[in-house]
């Protein structure tokens, strides 16, 4: 993958990540930062960054319950310690760190 598709693939990614999180109903503040962040401010305080690492050509999660990170495996970003799938993974963090019960989709 080039540095311009990597670029892209996380650009769009974020973008649904964004879009997901403004139609779920969770109680945030949502803020779009240079350089392929997401940061993602819950009512009760805590805080989440979702960010791109072009160097590893990954995407992390900063959650409070620990960091993750993801790698594309051609069809979807996987977390590098157990496969889990990015989405399914935000819906549990999202709603353990919020107090309701989200589902994200991609």
């Amino acid at each position: 993958m080039t540095d311009s598709e990597f670029e892209n693939l996380t650009a769009g990614t974020l973008a649904r990540i964004d879009q997901a999180l403004e139609g779920s109903g969770v109680d945030a503040d949502l803020q779009r930062k240079a350089g392929g962040v997401l940061e993602i401010e819950f009512d009760n305080g805590t805080k989440m960054v979702i960010n791109r690492h072009a160097a590893a050509r990954e995407l992390w999660v900063a959650a409070k319950s620990g960091g993750f990170h993801y790698r594309w495996d051609g069809s979807a970003w996987r977390d590098t310690r157990d496969g889990g799938e990015l989405f399914a993974a935000l819906s549990k963090l999202v709603s353990a760190q919020s107090g309701q019960g989200v589902v994200l989709r991609g």
